[in-house]
């Protein structure tokens, strides 16, 4: 299949496993996937051949999105939002005793458990929203006004990538020091799963769910 011409984002939410390839090539599939891929490959200094290759290779055994509303829905919330809930806390944790106990080192990742707490908050609002609001009108089938929640939504979710990025910065990339005690080893596997799972969470709402109500 020629992919080269499609937008990432079509890709990633029509492919099972395409947004794991995307991110192995930092390409962005959420709020920045409105471009054909043969774009983003060239911006990111990726080989077009070898990427096609691997999104080819994804066709064989792949499985589908939910198709319904509700089971879409049901999904986000069980997969995502519980997820989320439960993991933040303990990662907040961990930041917090790894600044503390290695507050001398270069490599400690300082600014990162203040950061894990305002991306706590914040997705908790965020969350809340959707269960509350959006997610009720969409159950009931739509509303002519519903492009505004989720024109708030999309923003937020800008917002929750901008705070990705930051921490991923505050962790160095995840560079861990040789001296790295377990517990810091556990906050950046960790973390890392936290940023995989959000950036699902978001391109899952923003180029699919979203776009079954027209926005």
């Amino acid at each position: 299949m020629n992919y080269a011409e499609r937008q990432v984002a079509d890709i990633a939410a029509s492919l099972p496993g395409a947004t794991q390839v995307f991110r192995h090539y930092k390409i962005d599939f959420c709020c920045g996937g409105q471009v054909p891929l043969s774009q983003a490959a060239a911006e990111r200094g990726a080989a077009l051949p070898d990427l096609e290759a691997e999104l080819a290779a994804l066709e064989t055994g792949a499985t589908e999105v939910p198709k319904g509303n509700e089971e879409l829905i049901e999904h986000i919330l069980d997969r995502y939002h519980a997820t989320h809930r439960a993991e933040l806390p303990e990662l907040v944790r961990l930041a917090a005793r790894v600044e503390e106990r290695h507050a001398d080192k270069p490599a400690v990742p300082r600014g990162l458990h203040a950061a894990l707490l305002e991306l706590s908050g914040a997705l908790e609002d965020h969350m809340q929203k959707e269960e509350q609001i959006l997610f009720p009108l969409m159950r009931a089938g739509g509303h002519p006004m519903i492009a505004a929640p989720i024109g708030r939504m999309r923003f937020e979710h800008d917002e929750h990538g901008e705070r990705l990025a930051n921490l991923e910065r505050l962790a160095h990339g995840f560079e861990l020091p040789e001296e790295a005690c377990p517990t810091w080893r556990a906050l950046y596997a960790g973390l890392r799963k936290l940023i995989e799972d959000v950036h699902e969470h978001v391109h899952l709402e923003n180029n699919v769910l979203f776009a079954r109500f027209g926005a």
